[in-house]
């Protein structure tokens, strides 16, 4: 009896090394792989060499990373082989805490990434689930107000009208000036949320960057309004700004921000992020409940899914951010900048065309609202999709028949030039 429980022992002992040598052989080959991306730096203006770096059609224009991000060629292949070892020994992998280590290394870079603590991020699915966890944990109750705009996405503003039937409180979305946003001051947003706060206003909900006109907000500075009059929690959908521009939770001064990284980051869909201050851990009860909420009390990894997960995604998550680093954020941003500035400046000196996004950089992201005259949005996309294999997101909603440009770093100027040469050909 005994040599064979020898036996079982020494074959997991085995069966780990392999499993050991599995993941680091991975990691190691995607570390060499990583090293020939060129950084954003050095690419110059020869963007097509980085576009290749991707899986995209080439005979697609596209122009809807603020919808759905693609993933690299490089961090896909990762993934890939991460799923491959995973599957030689799905227990091993899955429940031998094989991975614990290696998801752990991948949340401290996410947090370095987005500048807050270990203990106050959670690796969930996407942002609607980190607003759900909010929406139904948070203890909101009667004489209690969620406020939020019209420019909030569904994802950050459903849930609050669901709970707030059985939970009590009151939900207040006031209409945002959509229409008046190319001629806003950061002045003029925070003077927006200002009438809308009041006395029983106890949760202040909006985006980094909302996902129709791409209205980049003065987050610091709207959390600090609302703290001076008396809001308790201040939560951000994150899920145009991860990955676009650099970001530090403590320095927004905010509570909560949920991000889904599949955009920005390029990772694999399926995966989330959510920031929870320390300052109010304790105030948020778990949407899942399992045996890992007991484990992580005092943490905010206790707000996580302890059934199967997807952990092959997760640590090809650390990866997706790796290549981030690797073209490097200030680049990145200038970058954006420079096609921001292109669609700008095209819209402005083209008649059929009208610009709906701010015209100031700070204000302003890598997604732009912009309508063809005389054309309907929707139309015009099913009709440039058809013809010419252009991606871009319509929108008919708040008064505004627009179609949404959102380029990622990849994207040339000759792409972006094309597109808007294909819309303004469809005007009325």
């Amino acid at each position: 009896m005994e040599s064979r429980r020898s036996f079982v022992r020494n074959l997991g002992m085995v069966g780990s090394g392999v499993a050991l040598s599995g993941l680091a052989g991975a990691r190691r080959l995607f570390a060499s792989e990583l090293a020939t991306v060129p950084s954003l730096a050095t690419v110059g203006a020869d963007f097509t060499a980085l576009r290749e770096r991707y899986m995209l059609d080439p005979d697609i224009l596209y122009f809807n990373h603020a919808s759905i991000g693609t993933i690299p060629r490089v961090v896909h292949e990762a993934r890939v082989r991460y799923l491959e070892v995973c599957e030689t020994n799905p227990w091993l992998y899955m429940w031998g805490g094989m991975w614990e280590e290696p998801r752990e290394n991948v949340r401290a870079k996410v947090a370095t990434y987005i500048g807050c603590g270990t203990d106050e991020l959670a690796i969930i699915h996407n942002s609607t689930e980190g607003f759900n966890l909010l929406a139904q944990g948070l203890p909101l109750g009667p004489g209690d107000e969620v406020l939020f705009s019209s420019l909030n996405h569904a994802g950050a503003s459903i849930c609050w009208e669901h709970h707030a039937e059985t939970k009590g409180y009151t939900v207040h979305q006031f209409d945002f000036p959509i229409l008046d946003v190319p001629r806003m001051t950061a002045d003029d947003v925070l003077n927006a949320y200002d009438q809308q706060i009041g006395a029983n206003t106890r949760m202040l909900v909006f985006p980094h960057i909302d996902n129709i006109v791409g209205l980049r907000y003065p987050v610091r500075e709207l959390a600090a309004l609302a703290r001076s009059k008396g809001v308790e929690f201040v939560a951000v959908d994150g899920a145009q700004s991860l990955g676009m521009i650099p970001l530090d939770m403590h320095d927004l001064g905010i509570d909560f921000f949920a991000s889904s990284p599949h955009k920005w980051v390029q990772s694999p869909k399926g995966l989330g992020v959510l920031y929870v201050s320390d300052a109010v851990r304790d105030s948020l009860r778990p949407m899942w409940v399992t045996w890992g909420q007991q484990r992580w009390r005092g943490s905010a990894r206790m707000f996580e899914d302890y059934g199967t997960r997807n952990l092959p995604e997760v640590i090809t998550l650390g990866d997706a951010i790796d290549f981030q680093i690797q073209l490097g954020a200030q680049d990145k941003e200038a970058r954006y900048r420079e096609l921001w500035s292109l669609a700008l400046d095209i819209v402005d000196t083209t008649p059929e065309l009208v610009w709906h996004s701010a015209t100031k950089w700070s204000l302003a992201g890598s997604l732009y609202s912009i309508e063809v005259r005389g054309k309907d949005s929707g139309e015009l996309f099913r009709e440039l999709y058809a013809e010419n294999g252009t991606v871009f997101r319509s929108f008919n909603t708040q008064g505004l028949n627009s179609s949404r440009i959102s380029p990622n770093v990849f994207s040339t100027d000759e792409e972006l030039e094309r597109l808007l040469g294909l819309m303004a050909a469809r005007a009325g």
